[in-house]
């Protein structure tokens, strides 16, 4: 069911949405008879359901059609995990995704072709392109992943900078994707010019996070990599 307006309400420091991300139509149905308002998914899952690796290295197509097939199977919104658009242009990107019958998505800033974060200016211009479309973007910034040396803390005036231009552009929620440290949540949280995702992995104290600000809770490939290793589990003893 597509309805970004839904889904952009649900964004509410510290009452945060909480997104156990699904990977096929059997999954989201999961979420969705548990109680869940929204379905997002996750890249890595999606990808490795259909025999590819994560990083856009799965046909465009084949991810729009799992997208198309998973926002079919429930009548809550979805939220897609599209991460840079599949080498698509902008308009293409939300023009797929409407077609598709998301009511949001999420967008990386890292260049797949060289590994390295697009400048900040670019960024921006090509997510305004994506948000004037009917879409809720959930714009992740990820300078935490590119740079595992220097201190959280340090690193949160380049990932606020980020945040300011994406909010700007018409983002309607920011991911500083792998930000854990609390004194940098806490001081990117203080700052944040929209409302602010985190990854967290199932079993995390979500309260914690929610009393810190925290306005959306996603688990990324948590649950799909649960669901594996109970397989796993289970295919042992069948041996």
């Amino acid at each position: 069911m597509r309805d970004p307006v839904a889904l952009r309400t649900l964004h509410v420091p510290g009452r945060p949405l909480v997104l156990p991300n699904a990977w096929d139509a059997s999954s989201a149905r999961a979420v969705a008879a548990a109680g869940f308002p929204v379905v997002a998914t996750t890249s890595a899952g999606v990808a490795e359901a259909l025999g590819f690796e994560d990083g856009e290295a799965a046909p465009v197509e084949e991810m729009l059609a799992a997208a198309r097939r998973i926002a079919s199977a429930v009548d809550i919104p979805v939220t897609v995990d599209f991460e840079r658009g599949y080498r698509l242009g902008p308009e293409e990107i939300a023009a797929a995704l409407v077609e598709a019958g998301a009511s949001g998505c999420n967008l990386e800033d890292t260049d797949r072709a060289t590994g390295a974060l697009v400048p900040v200016a670019d960024q921006a211009a090509w997510l305004a392109r994506i948000c004037s479309a009917d879409l809720v973007v959930n714009a992740r910034i990820d300078i935490f992943l590119r740079d595992r040396t220097t201190p959280q803390l340090g690193l949160v005036p380049d990932a606020l900078e980020r945040a300011r231009a994406y909010a700007e552009a018409g983002a309607a929620c920011v991911y500083p994707i792998g930000l854990a440290d609390d004194d940098a949540l806490r001081a990117f949280l203080a700052d944040a010019p929209a409302p602010a995702n985190v990854l967290a992995r199932p079993g995390d104290d979500l309260g914690r996070l929610a009393e810190l600000g925290v306005a959306r809770i996603s688990f990324g490939s948590g649950f799909f990599r649960l669901a594996l290793d109970a397989v796993e589990t289970a295919l042992r003893g069948a041996r």
